[in-house]
C-alpha cells in the first residue's frame, strides 16, 4: 500500500490509526513498516495553531489566502444611494485611508485574511464628534466574544498584553463601536467557521507528507523493510526478546522524524529491504491530492496554484473568472455590505447608502463584459435605454 493510501486510510478512521494485532510468527521475521505506532496526529483548531500550521508553514494555504485577499482588495469600493453612484463622501475618504498605518487595500486585505483564517473578523471604529475617524481590524486571537443570558453575542473583549477593553456590539443610538462579520457556522452563534478549519485534515496530510519526505531524504532515502531472525539452532525469539526488539523499533525507528534511520543489528538479525520505489511510496500524489482539497475548501481553482491533475477548467482565463465569480466577488459583497450598513449609521442614518462594486470595471472579467456588449449591440429589438439598463446603467440624460 502506498503512502497516499495509508494516509487516506488514517483520515477515514477519524485520526485513529489501525492497530495491527500482535502475532509471534514461527517464521522468524518481524516486519517493520516505519509508520506511526498508534494514532495519527492532528493539529489544533485554534486560530493561532491553524495560522502557524497553515498560512505560515503551508504554501498552498498561504497562496490561497493571499490570492483571495489581494484580488478582493484590488477592487475599488463604490458608494451608492439607491441606484445612483456617489463619487464623494466621507465614507469613501475613510475607506481610502482607514488609519495612519494602513491604506484602503491593505485594510481590506487584512480583513479578508482574518475572515478566511478564523471565520470571524471584527472592525473597531474610533469616533470623534459622533462620526468614525479611523477603522482598525482586530486580531482574532485577541478577541473574546461575550454572550448575554439568552446566548446571543452582546460584546467583545479585546486583550493586548495586560490591557483589556470591553466593546459592545450594539448601540442604543448611532453606530456600534465594533462590527462583527462571521462566516456561517452550523454550531456556533458568536463565531464563524473558517475554510481552513474545513481543510484541516487535508492540511495535516499535506504537511505530514512533506515532513516524511524531508526526513527520508535526510536519512539517505532508505525505504522500510523486514527484520529476519536466523537462529543457529532453528529456535525463535523468546517473549522478552521479541518485546524488547519491538519496543526498540517503535522508539528508535518509527515515525516521520526517524524515517530511514540506519539500524545496528545484533547477532542472528538480518535486514531485508523492501525496496519501494518513489512511485509506490506515492508522496507526490498524496501531497497533490491534499493540496486540491485545501484549494477546494478556499474556493480557489487548483489550476491557478499550479497543482497538476485538475482538468475542471479549459484554461487559466476561465479559472480566473471562476475565482472572481464564485469566491472573490461573493466575499467582497459580504464585506462591503456589512461595512456600508455599519458606516452609514455613523454618517447619514436617514439616507439609503450602501457600499458595493462595479463588476464591469474589473479587468479580470473584461472578456465577459465584451461578450455581453457584443450580444446587446446585435440585439436590434432593444432601444438604447433598454441596452443601457441591461448592462447596469441608467437611461441617458438628455437635455431639455
Amino acid at each position: 500500500m502506498g503512502l497516499a493510501s495509508r494516509l487516506r486510510a488514517l483520515a477515514r478512521l477519524g485520526g485513529e490509526g489501525a492497530r495491527v494485532p500482535e502475532r509471534k510468527s514461527t517464521g522468524g521475521s518481524l516486519v517493520f513498516g516505519g509508520g506511526s505506532p498508534d494514532a495519527a496526529f492532528w493539529s489544533e483548531r485554534s486560530y493561532a495553531a491553524l495560522s502557524r500550521a497553515g498560512f505560515q508553514q503551508n504554501p498552498v494555504v498561504y497562496r490561497c489566502v493571499r490570492l483571495i485577499a489581494e484580488t478582493a482588495s484590488a477592487v475599488p469600493p463604490l458608494l451608492y444611494e439607491g441606484n445612483w453612484e456617489i463619487e464623494t463622501h466621507p465614507i469613501l475618504d475613510l475607506l481610502r485611508r482607514p488609519n495612519p498605518a494602513q491604506d484602503g487595500p491593505g485594510f481590506l486585505e487584512g480583513l479578508c485574511g482574518y475572515l478566511l483564517l478564523s471565520g470571524t473578523a471584527h472592525v473597531e471604529a474610533v469616533s470623534l464628534g459622533g462620526q468614525p475617524r479611523q477603522l482598525h481590524a482586530l486580531r482574532p486571537d485577541r478577541v473574546r466574544v461575550i454572550c448575554a443570558a439568552d446566548g446571543w453575542p452582546q460584546a467583545v473583549e479585546y486583550r493586548a498584553g495586560s490591557a483589556v477593553r470591553r466593546l459592545p456590539l450594539e448601540a442604543d443610538e448611532g453606530m456600534a463601536p465594533v462590527l462583527a462579520i462571521r462566516l456561517f457556522h452550523p454550531l456556533g452563534e458568536g463565531e464563524g467557521f473558517a475554510p481552513l478549519q474545513a481543510a484541516q485534515t487535508a492540511l495535516d496530510l499535506h504537511n505530514a507528507a512533506t515532513r516524511w519526505n524531508k526526513a527520508l531524504l535526510d536519512n539517505s532515502a532508505r525505504p522500510s523493510g523486514a527484520l529476519v531472525y536466523q537462529a543457529g539452532d532453528g529456535g525463535n525469539l523468546s517473549a522478552d526478546q521479541f518485546d524488547r526488539l519491538k519496543a526498540e523499533l517503535e522508539s528508535g525507528y518509527a515515525g516521520a522524524a526517524r524515517a530511514g534511520r540506519p539500524m545496528l543489528l545484533e547477532g542472528g538479525l538480518d535486514w531485508k529491504s523492501m525496496a519501494l520505489c518513489p512511485r509506490d511510496m506515492d508522496f507526490i500524489e498524496a501531497r497533490n491530492g491534499a493540496a486540491r482539497d485545501i484549494a477546494t475548501a478556499f474556493g480557489v481553482p487548483p489550476m491557478l496554484l499550479g497543482i497538476p491533475g485538475d482538468a475542471t477548467y479549459a484554461n487559466l482565463a476561465e479559472a480566473n473568472r471562476a475565482l472572481y465569480r464564485l469566491t472573490v466577488l461573493p466575499l467582497l459583497a459580504r464585506l462591503l455590505g456589512a461595512l456600508g450598513d455599519w458606516l452609514a449609521e455613523g454618517f447619514d442614518p436617514g439616507r439609503r447608502l450602501r457600499l458595493g462594486f462595479d463588476a464591469d470595471r474589473i479587468e479580470g472579467l473584461s472578456a465577459e463584459r465584451e461578450a455581453l456588449w457584443a450580444r446587446l449591440g446585435a440585439a436590434s429589438f432593444l432601444d438604447e435605454d433598454e441596452k443601457r439598463e441591461a448592462v447596469g446603467y441608467g437611461p441617458r440624460r438628455r437635455g431639455t
